[in-house]
This record gives C-alpha cells, structure tokens and sequence, in this order.
C-alpha cells in the first residue's frame, strides 16, 4: 500500500517538472519572437533583443579612431652637414661666403677642420711641402687641411704668393723647360677629365706653379710633381670656391 503510494507521488513531481520545464521554454521562445519582431527595424537589434530578454543592453564601447605607427622613417629628413658646406672667406677678412662645391672625386686623405695656431688672417692658404698638407686658415685658430701631391726632389720651392688668376677645366700647355725633359708631352691639350691640370686650376702670381686638380688621385699624399701642388679633383672644387683672386698663398718646405 505504502509503496503504491510512494510512487504515485513521484510519477505526479515528474508530471509537474515537465510540465514546468515546457512552459518556461515556451515563454523565453514567445519572448524571443516578440522581441526579434520588435526590433527587427532597429539600428541595434541585438542589444533590444538583450534588454528584452534579460531586462537591460549590453554596454557599447566607444570606438578609438586608428592611430599610425609613427615610425622613424616618417621623420623628417635633415641632410647630413659636410665639412664641404663650410663656408669660405675673403683674403684679409672675416667675411664669410656660401658655397656649394661640385664633387668630382674622393681624396685618400679626407679633409678635416682642425686647429691652427698661427699668426695667418682668415683666407690664407699654407701649404706644408714636408707634411704634403694644404691649410685654409679660418677665424677661431681653425684651418681645413687638405691631402696634397708635391714637388719630387729638386722641384720642391717656398714663398709667397697670390693667387693670380682661376679657372676651371684649365687647358694645359706644358712649359718648354718640361717639354725638354719630356718630349714625349703633348704641346696642348683642352680641358676635361683627361687633363693633368684636373677640374680646376688657381695660378700662383707670375710663377709657372698651380695649385691644381688631378686624374690621378693615388698620387695625392706623395711627391711627384713638377713644382706644382696638386690636389683631388673634388678637394680642388672645394678650396676653388672659398678663395678668390687676391688669395695669399704661403708655401713652406
């Protein structure tokens, strides 16, 4: 009798869970259907469907606008300040000129400004024939030393000069006194990369002496000229535009 009981009982709870159980789940399915047709034309139907069925929207966070990774490429650019921008000054002075030399080959001695202590004006130019360096002395106890080529034994010299005349491509017309030695020299020759007198040529007063450019940029740093000083075509270019006719040239041994 007892146990008869006892199972009616459990068999009415499992009618009623089941019971229950559909309801609920007919409910949140009507629920749902109502809130999808509700919202169905809303701009957010998602966060309607939220707020229907649980009562409140899910939170939106704001949109951060697109930040580019500024990379050091975006910098910009600062051109690199050679010694060659530096400017060049007139013969006495302290006056400064810009300049924008023409590069037309590398020096195996680069040039550097360094300290000069001297008793020259700004403007000067002293070359050093036992160092095979050429000074452009600058205001401050500053120079910028240049690589030079110089005479060989027996056509080294020292003085003063000035700076007579310029020119650039010179043309080369070599003296008798070389033609003797060499016979084998053209009489002439034009202008251009192949001339021995290189992209420019300064004359040194009266003097058969130059302070040229070259076609043989080895030769910079030796001894094998003919009296001449020879520099780089690109360190000549240079020191062509920040000196002028009327430049004192000092040369010692």
């Amino acid at each position: 009798m007892n146990r008869s009981i006892v199972a009616a009982s459990s068999r009415a709870i499992r009618r009623r869970s089941t019971a229950s159980k559909f309801s609920l789940s007919t409910a949140l399915l009507g629920a749902a259907l109502v809130c999808a047709s509700a919202t169905a034309a809303s701009a957010d139907p998602i966060g309607d469907l939220f707020g229907g069925l649980f009562g409140q929207r899910p939170v939106r966070q704001a949109a951060v606008p697109y930040q580019p990774y500024q990379s050091q490429a975006a910098l910009p650019y600062q051109p690199y300040q050679s010694q060659a921008a530096l400017p060049y000054y007139e013969p006495g002075t302290s006056t400064a000129y810009a300049y924008a030399p023409q590069e037309t080959g590398r020096s195996p001695i680069p040039r550097e400004m360094v300290y000069f202590d001297g008793s020259y004006a700004p403007g000067t130019v002293v070359i050093s024939t036992s160092e095979r360096r050429l000074y452009l002395v600058m205001p401050g106890n500053r120079a910028l030393k240049y690589g030079i080529g110089v005479g060989r034994e027996g056509f080294t010299w020292s003085g003063t000069q000035t700076i007579s005349r310029k020119q650039e491509w010179p043309d080369w017309t070599p003296p008798a006194e070389m033609l003797r030695r060499r016979p084998d020299l053209p009489r002439h020759m034009e202008g251009g990369i192949d001339n021995p007198l290189g992209a420019r040529a300064m004359y040194l007063g009266g003097s058969l002496y130059r302070i040229h450019g070259s076609n043989e940029p080895e030769t910079i740093g030796t001894a094998v000229s003919s009296g001449c000083i020879r520099m780089t075509n690109e360190d000549v270019t240079d020191l062509y535009g920040r000196v002028k006719v009327g430049t004192r040239v000092v040369v010692l041994r």
